[in-house]
């Protein structure tokens, strides 16, 4: 699986401009001109012709496939715009750091997985939860940056990612628990794509102080484990030399310090954008000050 994953960044590497460019663009004004119209005259018939419905899909409207995505409402003016700026920003960011092919495929799979999902169980597609989806890709790959709520008060991404799995999460049991089955489970499948291009890097949305505590309490340690006393050179050791030792790892994170003997499962890159060779984790390759 991990090899599969590989083959698969290599392969949206190398075609990184293929697909349509800054799709989040195109989304975002068609769904305030929906939305503008829609308002304008008074008639929501352009967002009900836009809007997922199973029986007339399954009668040949089969645009409504695709066409949801359109139908974006926050419920009113100000909302409706505010977010549709945000999601713009955030599938912008994105594209510049995936490439344009595979912020596609990230995109579009979460409508594909949608639609198979409410044509095999009916219900009705929403594309909030496809839109948090978005959010949680954003934050798990840039968790420090910061939003303002209330455009005063700064807030890390991170935080809002937890508080919106927390909310979602909230949302699938309630509705689980009031007997609403399958419907509970469309959260899920909308934020599919998120959990199939991230896997388990899913928790790179927590700092990593977390999560090296984490590691810490669930590390096992051997029975019977002995302390070994370790050699100074400088105090007469027996394995002084003139000669350095070696460092006993091969890759050593320039952020973190993990190394590939601390953690054996890590994966290492070096920069090509940084002035001399360092290396870097999976988890600050894309989230590093460059060194100049």
């Amino acid at each position: 699986m991990k090899n599969l994953r590989n083959r698969f960044e290599r392969f949206c590497f190398r075609h990184r401009n293929v697909g349509i460019p800054n799709l989040m663009l195109y989304l975002c004004i068609g769904s305030a001109i929906v939305y503008l119209f829609t308002i304008i005259t008074q008639n929501p018939m352009l967002y009900y012709w836009l809007c997922f419905d199973r029986d007339l899909i399954l009668h040949g409207q089969v645009w409504r496939l695709i066409s949801y995505p359109l139908a974006y409402t926050a419920g009113n003016l100000l909302l409706t715009f505010i977010g549709l700026l945000c999601y713009y920003s955030l599938g912008r960011a994105m594209e510049n750091l995936w490439g344009t092919l595979r912020f596609n495929l990230f995109y579009l799979s979460g409508v594909v997985m949608m639609d198979v999902f409410c044509l095999l169980f009916g219900g009705y597609a929403d594309v909030s939860y496809l839109n948090l989806s978005l959010f949680l890709a954003y934050a798990t790959l840039y968790p420090d940056s910061h939003f303002l709520l209330f455009f005063i008060i700064p807030i890390k991404a991170w935080i809002f990612a937890v508080l919106d799995l927390a909310i979602t999460l909230y949302h699938v049991v309630s509705m689980a628990v009031s007997g609403l089955f399958p419907d509970c489970l469309f959260p899920l499948v909308a934020i599919a794509n998120y959990l199939l291009f991230f896997g388990k890097d899913v928790v790179n949305v927590f700092p990593i102080s977390w999560r090296a505590n984490a590691r810490r309490l669930f590390r096992r340690k051997p029975k019977n484990a002995r302390s070994k006393p370790i050699p100074f050179p400088g105090a007469g050791s027996y394995e002084a030399s003139a000669v350095s030792p070696k460092a006993p790892y091969l890759h050593r994170c320039t952020v973190c310090g993990r190394t590939d003997v601390s953690d054996p499962d890590l994966e290492f890159r070096y920069c090509s954008k940084c002035n001399g060779y360092y290396c870097y984790c999976i988890d600050h390759i894309n989230n590093h000050t460059h060194i100049e």
